[in-house]
């Protein structure tokens, strides 16, 4: 009987190491894995997956590459570029759109199954949220919904329902966290990876947190708005704003913004991309790109001076302390 009861105890120990993802207050670097993508990080109890521009890589967690997918888009034509990513229920959540110097277009949530890394199905993305970019994606397993975050326009992030697939409400960023570049979710929090150091200068990238514990939905409702002529500036003609009547979005909740984590310790300032927390032990797991001047979000070659000829892609894990 005491062996039976063991073995029950050390399952339902395993299963919940298995299913830990707990954000920490305070990390040690344990250690720094080269990959091949500069995109986004997600992970299971087996694997990392990492998303390059155009590839979904798999890893198991030694660095070794297992497979990859280099022909991902159903359309190539309208959508060339992933952000960050997140894997739920073995399914693999990628925000797709084409991207083209400093804006997104034909947004969609992809969804690739994390055996084969092969395309599923396809969320639909609601314009009319007011999202002009999306550099990357998590998932609430709480609530059962996935966010959006935006990079050109960073002062909102974008919640869709997974029970229905459709646009549930989106989050105003106070203050805001510009580029954001990746997120992640974890104890009713929102992990957010932001390039807003400055690789030139070697000043260090931040990740920072806000609460979600509290979603009301408000959708999208009939109204008018001003049309953009930009993500920053309205339309004008004749002197005159020009609206457009039809759906928007009904309301955002107000999110407070703070720092969680100064990244001082990665080996070069660059360009901070996606964020995970490992399921099996609480490791926090960053991207990082180092040795190109980025402009746009476009890198403009290496570094020379520092005898960069390429750039470089890891995977920072850091051990969680307390």
């Amino acid at each position: 009987m005491k062996k039976i009861l063991f073995v029950l105890v050390a399952l339902v120990m395993g299963a919940m190491s298995a299913n830990a993802q707990h954000i920490g207050s305070e990390y040690r670097l344990k250690k720094v894995i080269p990959v091949a993508g500069r995109q986004g990080i997600a992970i299971d109890k087996d694997y990392y997956y990492v998303s390059d521009t155009r590839v979904i890589y798999k890893y198991d967690k030694e660095g070794n590459l297992i497979m990859k997918n280099d022909q991902p888009f159903q359309n190539p034509k309208i959508a060339n570029h992933f952000g960050d990513i997140d894997i739920y229920n073995g399914e693999i959540y990628c925000g797709i759109e084409k991207f083209e110097f400093g804006r997104g277009y034909n947004i969609a949530v992809s969804i690739y199954d994390a055996e084969t890394l092969q395309w599923k199905r396809d969320l639909p993305w609601s314009p009319e949220s007011g999202q002009v970019e999306v550099s990357g994606l998590a998932v609430d397993r709480d609530k059962n919904m996935v966010w959006m975050s935006d990079w050109v326009d960073s002062r909102y992030v974008y919640c869709y329902s997974l029970e229905t697939g459709k646009y549930y409400t989106k989050m105003q960023c106070r203050p805001t966290p510009y580029w954001c570049q990746g997120i992640f979710i974890a104890d009713g929090k929102m992990l957010f990876t932001s390039d807003d150091g400055e690789s030139l200068y070697q000043i260090p990238d931040n990740i920072y947190v806000a609460d979600i514990t509290e979603v009301p939905y408000t959708g999208l409702v009939e109204g008018t708005e001003p049309v953009r002529d930009t993500p920053f500036s309205v339309k004008l003609e004749k002197g005159k704003v020009v609206t457009r009547t039809g759906a928007i979005a009904g309301g955002a909740k107000a999110g407070r913004v703070e720092l969680f984590r100064e990244m001082s310790d990665f080996r070069r300032a660059g360009e901070i991309e996606g964020i995970s927390i490992d399921p099996v032990n609480d490791d926090l797991v960053v991207l990082n790109n180092r040795g190109t001047q980025i402009i746009l979000g476009m890198s403009q070659g290496p570094f020379e001076k520092e005898g960069y000829t390429a750039e470089i892609h890891e995977l920072y894990i850091y051990e969680k302390i307390k």
